[in-house]
């Protein structure tokens, strides 16, 4: 069978284009990093992002259209989650490929972060140190994501209550705390660890959250 090659091409490319025309924009990608962690109102999103609910389901209608999102209809509420973990997989490519590739991404990190206390073992050590309580894992984000999924043994203590009375008294004084949230750009663990080594603790910051978790082929957790 003849074939216009051109033609096949063109089309063939205008679809790939819809992927990434979708994901050229900053209030997408951090969408998508929301969604990673557990489904989502636009309502929710909106004030998570501090944009207007028209905004934010503005932008949702984009990935929806290109089905890097699904929508879950609640009464009078949109709920909204990733497609399918292949999404979070290409904003974890996007994210690396920036990091590497872009001197800018280092320099803002450092400049707003500083330098950061950071361990990176890998996931069999970390859960081999968490069962044998050499490492008490923490997770700082808020109880509705940590119920959605969160890594094996943490503990969940929300940022916010990171100084209310009583919060770190389960909290060994003397062993190593390793602390996570969202991910590799979530401020929320940077704030952690400050707070804890400032109060005595050895802290330190994991990289990853619980969708880089199963994005490297460990099983994450659910409930409470």
């Amino acid at each position: 069978m003849q074939s216009d090659h051109r033609a096949f091409k063109d089309e063939l490319y205008g679809e790939f284009s819809r992927v990434a025309d979708a994901l050229a924009s900053p209030k997408r990608l951090e969408m998508l990093d929301l969604l990673a962690q557990r489904e989502r109102s636009v309502e929710d999103i909106a004030r998570e992002m501090h944009v207007s609910v028209a905004n934010a389901s503005r932008h949702l209608r984009v990935l929806a259209r290109t089905r890097l999102v699904e929508a879950r209809r609640d009464r009078h509420f949109a709920h909204y989650r990733l497609a399918t973990p292949a999404v979070y997989e290409v904003l974890r490519k996007i994210q690396s490929i920036a990091n590497d590739r872009l001197p800018d991404v280092d320099a803002i990190m450092t400049r707003h972060l500083g330098q950061r206390p950071i361990v990176a073992p890998a996931p069999s050590q970390l859960m081999n140190r968490v069962r044998d309580k050499k490492v008490t894992l923490v997770d700082v984000r808020p109880a509705s994501e940590f119920t959605a999924a969160h890594i094996p043994g943490a503990r969940n203590i929300p940022i916010e209550q990171l100084d209310k009375r009583g919060s770190l008294d389960n909290l060994p004084q003397r062993g190593e705390i390793v602390v996570y949230c969202r991910g590799a750009y979530c401020v929320w663990a940077d704030e952690a660890v400050e707070f804890l080594q400032r109060r005595g603790f050895r802290a330190h910051r994991l990289l990853v959250g619980p969708a880089d978790w199963a994005a490297l082929g460990e099983k994450v957790a659910t409930g409470s």
